[in-house]
């Protein structure tokens, strides 16, 4: 089997550990941060979503012109722009790069977050529109003929989409409530997980899966499962500098600007509540999972890190694949240093591994067949 493998880029260079530096849009280390994934070998990047923060189709058309076959995920919420220009604007950047569009759903699990974009529905009327939104965009895509549509949250007539996309656009889709697992289960073709230690993520794989087969899906869909590899050459030098890692976040020395959206109070969104309850249990779970940098930063996005050697992390991503697990998606603290580690000392272990593991696959039936 093969395994998807995606990064994560911004516009200037950020992190928990590293107070933002140069202008919000830096065209120069955009371009250098994407290269740097697609000289790593990874697959997509996947360009985030906030309501301060540059927007992600222009800076996914800026990174596609930049490389040459870098996936890009373009993190996106339904509700801010209609369905039915979404689809033209996908469709339009997908001919313009080549066919290398995916979309990743965010219905949204922060009440004040949304509503600084002026969302003021409650979740389970955001899940709602989420779920017309996808069936749009899908039947968008793919209708040769004009059609209307009468649902609660769209109303249109006689729409016809003169630009269709340059391939199937994948859909991602993100959340961990159960709303999430039936709106996702019907329309994703990958379901996101933060990083959960393996049981856990094994009990939400199920769900997801139940999920599609309600939906009357045949194929349910792909896993992603997100981490914050932190690589070292011994696994004592992997902790030392895991530890300074914890430290700068905790002490609050990088002024980090998405330590705004922390608040007093338990976090809405089951994603983050599943993570801090994995911390709380323990810190270290399974080969090599450490829920500390969660715990830390109020598991307000994907924040529970991998931990040692490049061979320890490998094996560790390996667990997961072994569950279910289709694609990962991996960010570091040092955000362009790190993706460049990656390429060079985990993304090969892996896909080794799987490789060694389809030969031997693929030998075993000529093996019995010549024992006969």
């Amino acid at each position: 089997m093969t395994v998807e493998f995606i990064g994560m880029i911004g516009t200037q260079h950020a992190s928990e550990i590293h107070a933002p530096s140069g202008p919000v849009i830096d065209p120069a280390y955009t371009r250098r941060f994407a290269r740097a994934h697609e000289d790593a070998g990874f697959d997509r990047i996947l360009i985030g979503y906030g309501s301060g923060w540059p927007e992600g189709g222009q800076v996914a058309a800026h990174v596609a012109a930049h490389t040459e076959r870098l996936g890009l995920l373009i993190a996106h919420r339904p509700g801010f722009v209609a369905p039915t220009l979404a689809a033209r604007q996908f469709a339009t950047l997908d001919q313009f790069s080549g066919g290398r569009v995916a979309v990743h759903t965010i219905t949204g699990g922060n009440n004040a977050e949304q509503r600084r974009d002026g969302d003021y529905l409650d979740k389970d009327d955001r899940y709602a529109r989420t779920d017309e939104y996808l069936e749009i965009l899908r039947r968008a895509w793919s209708s040769p003929e004009p059609f209307s549509y009468d649902g609660t949250f769209y109303k249109f007539d006689d729409f016809a989409a003169h630009v269709q996309p340059a391939h199937r656009i994948p859909l991602y889709f993100g959340g961990s409530s159960e709303a999430a697992y039936r709106v996702g289960g019907r329309h994703a073709d990958t379901f996101a997980l933060w990083g959960e230690p393996l049981r856990e993520t094994a009990e939400q794989i199920a769900s997801v899966r139940a999920a599609a087969t309600a939906a009357g899906r045949t194929t349910p869909p792909g896993i992603s499962v997100s981490f914050r590899p932190i690589l070292g050459p011994t696994e004592d030098l992997a902790w030392e500098r895991a530890h300074a890692i914890l430290d700068t976040i905790v002490t609050g020395r990088s002024n980090w600007p998405a330590r705004a959206w922390r608040t007093d109070g338990p976090p809405e969104n089951v994603g983050s509540q599943r993570l801090l309850a994995a911390a709380d249990r323990s810190d270290i779970h399974d080969r090599a999972l450490w829920t500390a940098p969660a715990k830390a930063t109020g598991a307000g996005g994907n924040s529970t890190a991998l931990v040692g050697t490049p061979e320890t992390v490998a094996q560790a991503l390996l667990d997961y694949v072994d569950i279910g697990v289709t694609t990962l998606l991996i960010r570091g603290y040092d955000p362009l240093d790190d993706a460049i580690d990656y390429g060079r000392h985990l993304l090969p272990l892996v896909r080794q591994e799987l490789a060694h593991r389809a030969a031997t696959a693929a030998s075993e039936p000529a093996l019995a067949a010549g024992a006969r």
